[in-house]
């Protein structure tokens, strides 16, 4: 105990090992969806399922890993979502790459990550940003994540006319949904530590009794038919193709790790008082290994996860408790039925039989919805930093508020902040004020959407 004392500063981080364990259980509870999400999505590139998903869970893991001893930060990784889809809809879909090209394409991607870790160019993302979208980026995250927890309760619901509106909320997902936010509230209001797994616990347990959630225990086969089977060969035949591919993925990772460093990372204070996050190399260097890893390992770019401010709500300071969400993904790989109870989909018989619907944006979870809906809540406290009376100041932070949630993507948030702050800033003569390199990352946004649409 005294050694991961010492190790993680745990003490001096104001935390205790208790609240590590809880924190790093908390995180991996709010993202163990994604154990079976990922072979759902990528399965439909002729990848073999039970091989997909030991590989989420190897490579989380070991990503997690690197995170907790090299970073010795809280936070969580595992394949990302929106990469995910990109790697099995759009590369090997309508680019027609095999799932084998397309893992070298993640893995020629992680270099390039690994190489602007090295050389700092990703940590050095964070200093260039202004105060106001640092300030905007955790709340826009908080934001998003309780837009996807409205969703996975079935409170907000897809409308042909309005796109969303309010769900039935006299059926059981909403039911156990509302029902694991309040008691939520409740134990943290109280100042009980751990309130939010215990919440995600409870609410599970609601649905069990309900039969909301499924008792059915699946069979998952494992196996290791995704392992080593990068196909560089096509990639030389197809370069163009190849090049655009890995410029997405860069784009999608570089923005979806800066904006979740720095959102969480504000929330739990451990930004310097100048908005640098310090051994912010070694994090970015976790999650380009974690993504050369898991496409050696046969799953799409591993990036490090929002739902990490799940385990920072919970109390979690240090690396232990990235630490304990990587063992939590080992232990996946052998209770793999018992998480899908916790991860449970509702299903589309539930959306047509009940919400009236055929299908919907995406799946439901009822029991981990309230988990996402209170970390939002909690996420949004550095809005009062920002200068509402400035609107140089207010309107890029406005714009990353409700384009990240509404554009569903951490980049795109990211992307309407940088390039309105330059553009405002510019015709407003008060163009000294963004960190020159800015520009150039606000006009590179700009060519993306241009040529990336």
């Amino acid at each position: 105990m005294n050694r991961l004392e010492s190790y993680f500063a745990i003490q001096a981080a104001g935390s205790t090992v208790r609240r590590e364990v809880v924190g790093g259980m908390t995180t991996f509870a709010t993202m163990s969806y994604i154990i079976f999400v990922q072979p759902t999505v990528l399965g439909v590139t002729g990848m073999d399922p039970g091989s997909v998903l030991l590989a989420t869970c190897l490579a989380s893991a070991l990503a997690c890993f690197l995170m907790g001893f090299l970073a010795r930060y809280p936070y969580a990784l595992g394949p990302g979502m929106g990469e995910n889809f990109f790697f099995a809809f759009a590369v090997c879909g309508a680019m027609g790459f095999g799932w084998q090209a397309g893992l070298a394409i993640v893995f020629i991607s992680g270099l390039l990550f690994v190489l602007l870790a090295v050389f700092r160019i990703r940590e050095k993302v964070i200093e260039i940003l202004p105060d106001t979208l640092k300030h905007a980026i955790g709340p826009a995250i908080g934001l998003f994540i309780a837009f996807v927890g409205f969703q996975w309760s079935g409170i907000v619901i897809r409308d042909p006319a309005t796109m969303v509106k309010l769900g039935p909320l006299n059926h059981g997902a909403p039911l156990i949904s509302l029902f694991g936010l309040l008691v939520m509230v409740i134990l943290m209001a109280r100042g009980i530590r751990g309130g939010i797994l215990i919440g995600i616990l409870a609410t599970t347990g609601l649905g069990l009794v309900t039969g909301v959630v499924s008792r059915d225990i699946p069979q998952i086969h494992l196996s290791a038919g995704t392992f080593l089977q990068l196909d560089f060969a096509e990639l030389f035949t197809r370069w163009q193709d190849a090049l655009l591919a890995i410029a997405i993925f860069f784009f999608l990772d570089l923005f979806d790790t800066v904006g979740t460093l720095v959102g969480v990372s504000a929330q739990a204070g451990f930004l310097r008082k100048d908005g640098t996050l310090p051994r912010a190399g070694r994090a970015f260097m976790a999650d380009a290994l974690g993504t050369c890893g898991g496409a050696l390992m046969g799953t799409s770019t591993v990036t490090t996860y929002i739902e990490s401010a799940a385990g920072v709500a919970a109390g979690a300071r240090t690396g232990l408790a990235a630490v304990v969400t990587g063992l939590c993904f080992l232990g996946g790989i052998v209770l793999a039925p018992v998480v899908a109870i916790v991860g449970h989909d509702m299903g589309p018989q539930y959306y047509a039989a009940v919400l009236g619907i055929e299908g919907s944006f995406v799946r439901m979870h009822p029991a981990v919805a309230p988990a996402l809906i209170l970390v939002g809540v909690l996420m949004l406290a550095p809005l009062r930093k920002i200068r509402w009376d400035d609107l140089t100041e207010a309107v890029p932070a406005f714009l990353t508020l409700t384009i990240m949630p509404l554009g569903y993507g951490i980049a795109e948030g990211i992307s309407a902040g940088c390039v309105s702050y330059v553009i405002i800033k510019l015709c407003t003569g008060r163009w000294r004020d963004p960190h020159p390199v800015l520009y150039g990352v606000a006009l590179l946004l700009l060519l993306r959407y241009v040529f990336l649409a």
